[in-house]
C-alpha cells in the first residue's frame, strides 16, 4: 500500500534520501502516485484546468498503435512542462567513449575470448555520466534495434544537472556503492545486488551516498525488458511480479538556475538549460516507469538428477527480438543454489554458442572461473567462440569424482547479458591495461585424458563403412 508522499524539498536538493522510501510493488502494472492528495485528475488524463494549476503531460514508451498487450505511457502532471527549456547544444567537451551506432569506424569486430580485470575508481571527480563507458555492442539506436553494454566508474554525485537518454533502456546493475536515484516518478535506492531499469526518454540524477561507485549497464534500442515466459515451470518461479518495485510521486519546487538536462541522442550528448528540477511531478499514473529488483530474491531452477542445465533457466528479463525464443538482450543471474547432479560435471558446459555473452560478476566467485574473474570485472565470448570452465575447475571437478555430495554454491552473484547479434568491441577497451592479455592462459593447461585399447578399435575401413574384395 502507498503510503502518502507529501514531503516536499525547498532549496535543498534531492540529495537526501530517506530510510524507509515506500515504493508500488509489481512488474508491468498500471501505477498510480500523488504527492498531494487530489493532485491526480479523475476521469480523464488531460482536464482543461488541472488540479492545483499542474500541467499534463504524457511519456510514450511505445507507439499509439502499438498492441494494447504491449502499450507503455505514463501520465506526468507537473509544475511546469519539461518543453521549458532552451535549446539542445552538443555538450562540451564531447563524451568520447559512449557508442549507440556499432559500425566499421568506431568498432571493431574481434572474435577472442576477452577479459577484464576490475577497473579502478578515477582520482578526479566523476559522476555518473561521464563515468558511463561503452565496452562493446551491435545494431543502432537511429534504426531502433541493437543493444550497448557500458560499464561505469564515478566518485560524485550529479551536480545540477539530470541525464535523458533517448536511445534505449538503461538496465544498471551496481557492483560497488549504493546508488540514489531521482526520477520524474520519484526515487529509488539501488544497492549492489539489486538492478535498476530506466526506461528510454526519463530523466534522471544519480547520487552516490557512498562515494566511490563502479557498475555494469545493459542498453538496448527499440524494445523494452520484459520477464520471461515460464513454460513447462509453471505459474511460478524465477523472478516474482511482486518483487519488482516501481517509486512513489516525490516533487520539488524550487528555482534551480543552470539547471542542465544532458541528453543522450544518438550516442551523442546534448545539454538544454531551464531555471527549474524536472522532478517537478506531484503526481502520475501509467505503466511506464522505472522499477527495481532485488536478485537476492530470484528463485533459481536447476537439474535434481543429470546433466548440468542451460543458463536460460535463470532469466530474470528478456529483451524480445521479433522471432519467438530469440532476444536483442537477456538477463542471466548465477545465483547462491545446491548443486545435485549426480554422474555429471556440475559446472557449467564447453560451449560455442550462436549468441553472444558478456558476464560480470558483483560479488563473490564464478563456480567456472577458479582464478581472474573477480568481482568489478567482465568477460565477452563473441557468437561461435569456444569458452567454458577453466583448467583449475575442469581438475578439481573431475578428481572430486561421481561420489561427490550435494554442495551448496553460496556468497556469489555472477551475471550475464546474451543477445543474439554479434558485437563489436570499443578501442579503448580492446587497448585498456585492465584488459586480461593472458586470458587464453586459463585453457591452455587443459590436457588429453583419451585413453583406449588398440584392441578394441576396428579399422578405418570397417568404421568408414568400407568392405576389400
Amino acid at each position: 500500500m502507498e503510503k502518502p508522499a507529501t514531503e516536499v524539498i525547498k532549496g535543498d536538493g534531492w540529495g537526501r534520501f530517506p530510510d524507509d522510501l515506500e515504493y508500488h510493488s509489481g512488474f508491468g502494472n498500471h501505477f498510480e502516485s500523488e504527492a498531494i492528495a487530489g493532485s491526480l485528475p479523475r476521469g480523464q488524463n488531460s482536464p482543461l484546468i488541472c488540479p492545483f494549476g499542474l500541467y499534463a503531460e504524457q511519456i510514450s514508451g511505445t507507439s499509439f498503435t502499438s498492441p494494447r498487450k504491449l502499450s507503455q505511457r505514463s501520465w506526468f502532471y507537473r509544475i511546469k512542462p519539461s518543453v521549458t527549456h532552451e535549446p539542445f547544444w552538443p555538450r562540451e567537451p564531447s563524451h568520447k567513449k559512449l557508442v549507440s551506432e556499432f559500425d566499421g569506424s568506431n568498432t571493431v569486430a574481434n572474435p577472442t575470448q576477452l577479459r577484464w580485470k576490475p577497473v579502478d575508481i578515477p582520482d578526479s571527480p566523476t559522476d555518473f555520466i561521464d563515468g558511463l563507458y561503452t565496452i562493446c555492442g551491435a545494431g543502432s539506436s537511429f534504426l531502433r534495434h541493437g543493444f550497448a553494454i557500458h560499464m561505469y566508474t564515478a566518485n560524485k554525485s550529479m551536480d545540477n544537472c539530470a541525464f535523458c537518454n533517448a536511445d534505449g533502456d538503461f538496465l544498471v546493475v551496481p557492483q560497488q556503492g549504493r546508488l540514489w536515484i531521482t526520477t520524474e516518478c520519484g526515487r529509488l535506492q539501488v544497492s549492489p545486488g539489486e538492478i535498476v531499469v530506466l526506461p528510454q526518454g526519463f530523466r534522471f540524477v544519480v547520487d552516490l551516498p557512498d562515494g566511490p561507485s563502479r557498475g555494469y549497464v545493459a542498453e538496448v534500442f527499440g524494445t523494452h525488458f520484459q520477464l520471461p515466459d515460464l513454460g513447462p515451470i509453471g505459474a511460478n518461479g524465477l523472478a516474482a511480479s511482486r518483487d519488482f518495485l516501481a517509486p512513489t510521486a516525490w516533487f520539488e519546487d524550487c528555482p534551480r538556475p543552470g539547471f542542465t538536462i544532458i541528453q543522450k541522442f544518438g550516442g551523442e550528448l546534448f545539454n538544454a538549460r531551464q531555471d527549474f528540477s524536472p522532478f517537478n511531478v506531484v503526481a502520475w499514473h501509467g505503466n511506464y516507469v522505472p522499477y527495481k529488483y532485488d536478485l537476492s530474491k530470484f528463485c533459481p531452477y536447476n537439474t535434481v538428477l543429470i546433466d548440468h542445465g542451460d543458463p536460460s533457466i535463470n532469466t530474470v528479463l528478456t529483451a524480445p527480438t521479433d522471432k519467438p525464443g530469440v532476444a536483442l538482450l537477456d538477463f542471466v543471474i548465477f545465483p547462491p543454489r545446491w548443486l545435485v547432479a549426480e554422474h555429471t560435471f556440475r559446472p557449467p558446459y564447453y560451449h560455442r554458442n550462436c549468441m553472444s555473452e558478456f558476464m560480470g560478476l558483483i560479488y563473490g566467485g564464478y563456480e567456472a572461473k577458479a582464478d581472474g574473474f573477480l568481482p568489478g570485472g567482465a568477460s565477452l565470448h563473441s557468437c561461435m567462440t569456444p569458452h567454458g570452465p577453466d583448467t583449475k575447475t575442469y581438475e578439481a571437478t573431475v578428481a572430486r569424482g561421481n561420489e561427490a555430495g550435494p554442495h551448496k554454491i553460496t556468497d556469489t552473484m555472477a551475471f550475464m547479458f546474451e543477445s543474439c547479434l554479434m558485437p563489436r568491441t570499443c578501442p579503448w577497451a580492446l587497448d585498456s591495461h585492465f584488459r586480461d592479455l593472458d586470458y587464453y592462459q586459463c585453457w591452455i593447461g587443459l590436457k588429453s585424458h583419451f585413453s583406449h585399447d588398440k584392441t578394441d578399435v576396428k579399422s578405418n575401413d570397417l568404421q568408414n563403412g568400407n568392405k576389400s574384395g
